[in-house]
């Protein structure tokens, strides 16, 4: 497609570093472009950000399809076109998706959306909360599409360990919300983990806004892997405003590494 060669930087690897945990770098999330100069939301835009933070010393990607207004979509064309470039641009970079029913409220439209794709993700996260998870992870994992279990607080966590698909997730994701306190961050975390302790999964920690930094601390501190990038803050540890995905990428490897 057109300017996805001006992306490509197919020697990219991960920066040298120790960081031995999971980072996983959510590039856009639901945000609509005049909310960060640097959000990407093109396919071209993704696969330029995605080998970015590959070399910054990111292991993976998350983002959310976008359609021309910037708004979240399952559109097949888009889709397609998206992870098309990542992998000409990434290649070998494992690249995961939203299936957020905000973007399509009614579980059938996205079932439909997921099988029209001809491009796949490795992965995709999905909402335990929403309606018609069960059906929305069975349609990924019949198309070879692996499955992160998105759970947002307890009783999406009971749904999940009450699923028949729990034992064929990826890995669980504790979605910490935004308002939270340093202290009340680490003690949801926790609330929620000791929740899931009986599963093997492994189990991904962030947080979004206020909880998103004390949420990666945590993650340091308990070994789990994380993820970080313009989804879920805007700003870099020490408050300044984040230049990029990349940037917040580089702080948060700092921190991983410094800090042990």
């Amino acid at each position: 497609m057109p300017g996805v060669a001006s992306t490509s930087v197919s020697s990219v690897a991960p920066i040298a570093n120790d960081c031995t945990m999971f980072v996983q770098s959510c590039l856009n999330g639901s945000r609509l472009p005049g909310e960060h100069p640097a959000l990407p939301v093109t396919p071209e835009g993704l696969a330029r950000d995605a080998c970015l933070v590959r070399a910054a010393g990111a292991h993976a990607v998350h983002l959310h399809v976008k359609d021309l207004s910037g708004a979240d979509t399952f559109d097949a064309k888009l889709t397609d076109a998206t992870i098309s470039a990542i992998r000409q641009g990434a290649p070998g970079l494992p690249v995961g998706v939203t299936t957020g029913a905000w973007a399509a409220p009614d579980p059938s439209e996205r079932m439909t959306a997921i099988r029209s794709w001809t491009q796949l993700p490795d992965y995709a996260s999905v909402n335990w909360h929403e309606d018609g998870a069960e059906q929305i992870a069975m349609t990924l994992l019949d198309r070879g599409v692996a499955v992160e279990a998105g759970l947002w607080n307890a009783e999406a966590v009971d749904s999940w360990l009450n699923s028949t698909l729990r034992s064929r997730c990826l890995r669980v994701l504790i979605e910490l919300p935004d308002g939270l306190t340093p202290i009340q961050t680490a003690a949801e975390a926790d609330r929620l983990i000791d929740k899931i302790s009986p599963t093997a999964l492994p189990v991904l920690l962030h947080g979004e806004g206020s909880s998103a930094w004390p949420a990666l601390e945590h993650a340091r501190l308990h070994r789990l892997a994380t993820r970080v990038g313009l989804e879920d803050m805007l700003n870099l540890p020490d408050g300044s405003t984040a230049t990029s995905n990349a940037a917040i990428v580089t702080a948060a490897i700092r921190m991983l590494t410094s800090s042990r």
